[in-house]
């Protein structure tokens, strides 16, 4: 195996502060974002007295054409409030292999909800209606049952891919051909929305819940919402407090939420250009691990000289950060506190590592 070249050995100048592509999350809020936060109308959430949560609320409810929303600190807790919605406990979720709810949420469906998951192997986006309908175990043959089904768009380990409208229409007649639910971890369907150009109520009416993220590329500090009909959103609302998730002045947080729709969504397609830009650089390396829709950039390293923690060890060392997913799996992150320059910059580290 080669060993990269240390940046300071190759008498490189430094750059001011580095360019930080490990993810959509490490953006800073806005002077604007700011603002409307510390103008927020705030009163006590836990009673649903603060007009700025109940207004967020009911935005993102009408934004996906389902009756209720729930606002909740974090993307996993809304998936996990989600889930029990759906799911009883000691009955089964399927999902994709990489799904968020199974990988990054550390087995919350088992030790909060006591919810057994099962997969089906990851594809990403090319989601096979079909393969899921065959794993669905009914109830009576003295199995677990299974109650509910997850997909995540875009996914993120499916490197941000876009699971066609088409595949999630068949989808839902699966789910109600077995009378079990389907959930969908939206936490950057706003991407989806914006490269392909599907109004998030067509979104909104192919699932029983969804799960819908502030803090991942919109911008906003913290927050996430579930989206169901008014009846499991009174559910949820139970679940979430036993989670602690009932929070009190959280206008606060919402109204960044509300500015983050306003001012953060339709900008979302220039960072589907510049995750694009730094793919076609990319390209002449072999490490793209697949088609680059939206603002996440996978990198495969297999047929590298060196493997990801080398990669993002090195390139760190050059001023640009990189998420390193696993031995040979790295990922790029285009969001809103990524300028031009700091795609050029990237690109002319990542180049140069790479031709080494």
């Amino acid at each position: 195996m080669s060993q990269l070249v240390p940046f300071a050995a190759q008498g490189a100048p430094a750059t001011p502060g580095p360019v930080d592509l490990r993810s959509d999350t490490v953006t800073r809020p806005t002077p604007g974002m700011r603002a409307a936060m510390a103008s927020a109308e705030v009163g006590d959430d836990v009673y649903a007295e603060d007009p700025t949560v109940n207004a967020l609320e009911a935005e993102v409810a009408a934004l996906f054409g389902h009756e209720a929303a729930l606002f909740a600190p974090t993307g996993s807790m809304a998936n996990q409030i989600a889930i029990q919605v759906l799911v009883p406990p000691g009955e089964e979720l399927l999902c994709d292999a990489d799904a968020h709810v199974v990988t990054y949420e550390i087995g919350a469906a088992a030790a909060i909800g006591g919810v057994s998951t099962r997969t089906w192997s990851p594809v990403g986006a090319d989601l096979d209606p079909e393969v899921v309908a065959a794993m669905i175990r009914p109830d009576g043959y003295h199995a677990v049952p299974t109650r509910a089904i997850a997909v995540e768009q875009t996914h993120n380990r499916g490197g941000g891919g876009v699971i066609p409208l088409t595949a999630l229409a068949e989808l839902r007649r699966v789910a109600d051909d077995a009378g079990i639910g389907l959930h969908c971890d939206g936490a950057r369907i706003w991407h989806a929305h914006v490269a392909d150009g599907v109004p998030l109520a067509s979104y909104g009416e192919l699932f029983d819940t969804l799960s819908v993220c502030l803090s991942k590329g919109l911008g906003a500090p913290a927050g996430s919402l579930v989206v169901g009909s008014a009846e499991r959103i009174a559910r949820a609302r139970v679940i979430r407090k036993r989670m602690g998730g009932g929070m009190r002045q959280a206008g606060i947080l919402a109204a960044a939420g509300r500015y983050a729709l306003r001012q953060h969504v339709e900008r979302l397609a220039e960072d589907h250009v510049r995750a694009a830009r730094l793919a076609e650089a990319l390209a002449p390396f072999g490490v793209l691990a697949g088609p680059v829709r939206t603002n996440i950039v996978p990198l495969d390293l297999t047929k590298c000289g060196f493997d990801a923690p080398e990669l993002g060890a090195a390139a760190r060392d050059r001023g640009v950060l990189v998420s390193v997913l696993g031995p040979r799996i790295a990922r790029l992150v285009t969001h809103h506190d990524l300028d031009d320059a700091g795609v050029d910059r990237a690109v002319e580290v990542l180049t140069e590592i790479f031709r080494h």
